[in-house]
């Protein structure tokens, strides 16, 4: 499994971040206030940041003293590092676009307001820390056999099998 490349979150963040922008304008536009997400979404972000770190710590463990883990295990805890990478970037980038659009317009912002986008796109950026540390912890060492290429004589084929038959 390929690790999550810093190019694809910038980009999820900068769609998010044209998404919100967008979304606050068209609200705006009909007249409704702006959006404003509560003040526990951050903290359910860094929640889910410790989750994946928990998560992570007995593969990282595992790999370090060599003992077995499930690998089922593993593979959760790393699906899990890497949907959470891929959500804070999108969170960040909506609450930076709900942010840019509640700064640009030629109203003074609630601070409420402010303060809540602002804690959102930390608690987004601490996911994605977060989420990447975990991804890290998760990195198992490369086999030695995967490196070196296989010479296809050294191993029988089918022809060998079948030349006494």
């Amino acid at each position: 499994m390929r690790r999550t490349s810093a190019g694809l979150l910038v980009v999820l963040a900068l769609l998010a971040g044209g998404a919100g922008f967008l979304l606050d304008h068209v609200r705006t536009a009909m007249g409704r206030a702006t959006f404003t997400p509560s003040l526990f979404l951050p903290v359910l972000l860094v929640i889910i940041g410790v989750a994946s770190l928990v998560l992570a710590w007995p593969v990282r463990r595992s790999v370090r003293t060599g003992i077995r883990i499930d690998p089922f295990r593993a593979l959760r805890a790393v699906t899990l590092a890497r949907a959470s990478s891929l959500l804070g970037a999108i969170m960040a980038g909506f609450g930076a676009g709900l942010l840019a659009y509640l700064l640009s317009r030629p109203i003074d912002p609630r601070v409420g307001s402010t303060v809540a986008l602002i804690a959102l796109i930390g608690g987004a950026v601490v996911l994605v820390i977060a989420a990447l540390v975990a991804e890290q912890l998760c990195t198992i060492p490369k086999d030695p056999d995967d490196s070196e290429p296989r010479d296809p004589s050294a191993e029988p084929g089918p022809s060998e099998y079948d030349a006494g038959h």
